[in-house]
């Protein structure tokens, strides 16, 4: 039975845990600086909801230390990922809201302590593999699946490849790469790459466009073979 006394603020934490561990890093520990930044809060303010989350016995922590998941909290930070990326694919697919949108209406959905009601949304939506961004959506056991998939960044020159997921959900980025034919399936080609400063010109579907590293660093691609 996963636990139904956990307040919002504790389960952003556990959700941000098994983000920056089991679906981005593949690894066991994550310090209290990597938390505050992916958070944008205090260290000091990390310290003190760790406190709270130790007591729950859903991490393992000890002041100044790394920072791992309990059993029962890398199930808990599984279930709320689990719903809210349902509730990203519900919103895009049967209420038409774009993927710019999708995000921030889905962390307040995700707070909703119903399983049967997951569970059914799940099997309406006929149990989607992948969110609106390219994400994995955990399965009602907590089992994940990561595709293999690399950022455009990597990309090397002269070649094409398909968008598949993106790192940076906001609202700005995504309606950025809207605006240059970024959108999941999309082929792009990589045309040059400035190796100074990792500058890039892409080919899209709308045209020619100049990006910055930091838009290459948060887009998903397969490589074509």
């Amino acid at each position: 039975m996963l636990e139904s006394n956990l307040s919002f603020t504790e389960e952003n934490y556990l959700k941000a845990l098994v983000q920056l561990t089991i679906v981005d890093a593949e690894k066991e520990e994550v310090g209290t600086n990597e938390i505050a930044n992916y958070l944008t809060v205090k260290p000091a303010t990390v310290n003190d909801m760790l406190k709270k989350l130790k007591e729950k016995r859903l991490v393992n922590y000890e002041k100044y230390g790394k920072i791992a998941l309990t059993v029962q909290g890398k199930r808990e930070g599984m279930y709320i990922l689990r719903k809210h990326r349902l509730w990203e694919t519900f919103l895009a697919e049967k209420l038409d809201f774009t993927w710019d949108e999708v995000h921030e209406i889905a962390e307040q959905l995700e707070h909703i302590h119903s399983s049967k009601l997951v569970d059914r949304i799940d099997a309406f939506l006929g149990f989607p593999k992948f969110d609106p961004h390219g994400d994995a959506i955990p399965d009602k056991d907590g089992n994940i699946t990561i595709p293999i998939r690399k950022l455009l960044h990597d990309v090397p020159e002269k070649h094409s490849c398909q968008v598949v997921g993106v790192k940076d959900n906001s609202a700005a980025f995504l309606q950025y790469a809207d605006k240059i034919g970024i959108a999941l399936g999309a082929m792009i080609e990589i045309k040059e790459r400035e190796e100074y400063d990792g500058q890039t010109i892409l080919l899209t579907q709308k045209g020619e466009f100049t990006v910055s590293s930091k838009f290459t660093a948060n887009i998903y691609v397969l490589m074509n073979t």
